[in-house]
């Protein structure tokens, strides 16, 4: 597959809120192509997952 086919990928895991697959096709792609809009779209998922606190919603 190409760093496009894993972007894109990612993408789709993203929007069914599996982020760990999102998480896995992102590095793929960056892995193929340093330059790929997988790089900023790695860095927004972890974010959102560093941002997310179990303890809040679950009390």
């Amino acid at each position: 597959m190409t760093a496009e086919e894993y972007y894109q990928r990612g993408k789709e895991h993203q929007r069914a809120g599996n982020w760990q697959d999102a998480i896995h096709c992102y590095i793929e792609a960056i892995e193929l192509d340093a330059e790929s809009p997988a790089v900023e779209a790695k860095k927004m998922v972890e974010d959102i997952l560093n941002f997310y606190n179990k303890d809040m919603y679950n009390p």
